[in-house]
């Protein structure tokens, strides 16, 4: 069962994608971006959906942390601005997706899916072949681990 961290100020879609998701998923929810990096310093998430445009700090600020502490982690950026330039800058910081609202529910749950398995795939690249993290590419392993985990902004139809 992945760990999720849902970040939204808005409490109808916090409370929707936290029941959505934890039905196969263990997940804990955030109203601002300040309580987001409260938990991130405590816990390590499989994937964090953040709202980007949210009182206070953004999701740019909790993107960023994640990036700095745990880069493997999958990081989905919701926002309620359709801007094309804006995700692509988000993907560019080190975003897995960007979704905009309003979002149909199957594509987040299917985003979150897709993202847990990538960080199940830099996971099992860092174990190595062998199980202890050293393989004969050892360091491509650690280095893929520590790679951003993000996918490219499919194009608008």
């Amino acid at each position: 069962m992945a760990t999720l961290l849902i970040v939204d100020d808005d409490n109808a879609i916090r409370e929707t994608l936290s029941e959505l998701l934890s039905i196969s998923n263990e997940c804990h929810t955030a109203d601002r971006a300040e309580q987001a990096l409260a938990y991130l310093e405590i816990e390590n998430y499989d994937v964090v959906l953040t709202d980007i445009s949210m009182p206070g700090l953004s999701g740019r600020e909790v993107l960023k942390a994640v990036q700095k502490t745990h880069p493997a982690t999958p990081v989905i950026v919701i926002s309620g601005n359709p801007n094309v330039e804006a995700g692509e800058e988000l993907l560019a910081m080190g975003a897995f997706a960007y979704l905009t609202k309003p979002f149909r529910l199957e594509v987040v749950e299917d985003t979150v899916i897709r993202a847990i398995a990538r960080r199940q795939e830099l996971r099992t690249a860092a174990q190595g072949e062998n199980g202890n993290g050293e393989s004969p590419a050892g360091e491509d392993a650690r280095a893929a681990a520590d790679a951003p985990a993000r996918e490219e902004l499919p194009e608008p139809s």
